[in-house]
């Protein structure tokens, strides 16, 4: 069966398989179920979590319920945990960019927040919007999701620099991105255009760099107060697995 959703996975986009996800999924969540994994944003649990990754293949990566990977996982924890995201008594002004269906619809019945998505092409976005030149007022929002977004980019000092304007004075934005943290500086080559050396170099074909860990004090550049938040470092062992996370992945947590 493994072999299966292997191929499936490497066969179809996974943009396509998020499409076709509403026959699909609760047929395969069906098939997987068990007690082995649990996804902590539905609570659902599973024999297996689903192999994903462009290139090399990861096991146990994609949730068969929620479709999310290990960065969601993480990020979901982290805010229900650490923050006041669900249970804040005032409102807050959320602005979320390209925003991941795992999250879209929970985000969106949420009495606590006013919610307003972001993207150039989503069809899930409210506002279609270049990063690089947003429509948005000074200060304007309490919390900004912005990930997996960045590294797309070409000019990501000018997004970070609107991710900063619209951010209210003492307002939180989360930007994670695809990292190499064995890598001191950011690589990239506008030279490399094609898709294929894109994808080998870069990990993914529409990809224009690689970060290294120079990326949060590039942030601090802009004016953001960055925490490197290694979160699975204060989660037990145990619930690394059973979320099937990334042990040692950043978030990067920034602060107006």
């Amino acid at each position: 069966m493994k072999k299966i959703f292997k191929f499936i996975l490497n066969t179809i986009p996974r943009p396509i398989l998020i499409r076709l996800s509403l026959v699909v999924r609760p047929l395969i969540a069906f098939m997987l179920k068990g007690n082995r994994f649990t996804d902590p944003i539905d609570g659902k649990s599973f024999r297996m979590f689903l192999p994903y990754g462009y290139g090399n293949q990861r096991n146990n990566v994609l949730s068969p319920s929620t479709l999310s990977l290990e960065r969601h996982r993480l990020l979901w924890l982290y805010l229900q945990n650490e923050t006041d995201f669900f249970t804040a008594t005032d409102k807050k002004k959320v602005l979320h960019f390209a925003p991941e269906q795992e999250f879209y619809k929970r985000f969106n019945r949420q009495a606590n927040i006013e919610y307003t998505t972001t993207d150039l092409l989503s069809p899930l976005a409210d506002v279609k919007a270049d990063i690089c030149n947003l429509p948005f007022e000074d200060n304007h929002y309490d919390v900004i999701f912005c990930n997996h977004v960045l590294e797309h980019i070409p000019d990501d000092t000018k997004a970070m620099q609107e991710l900063y304007r619209v951010l209210k004075p003492g307002g939180m934005g989360i930007f994670q991105i695809p990292q190499d943290v064995t890598r001191a500086t950011t690589f990239s080559d506008d030279s490399i255009v094609d898709q294929k050396e894109r994808a080998k170099i870069f990990g993914q074909y529409d990809h224009v760099r690689i970060y290294g860990r120079d990326y949060f004090d590039t942030l601090r550049s802009i004016g953001f107060k960055v925490i490197e938040e290694d979160y699975t470092n204060k989660l037990a062992p145990e619930l690394v697995e059973k979320y099937c996370l990334a042990k040692g992945e950043i978030i990067p947590v920034c602060f107006k």
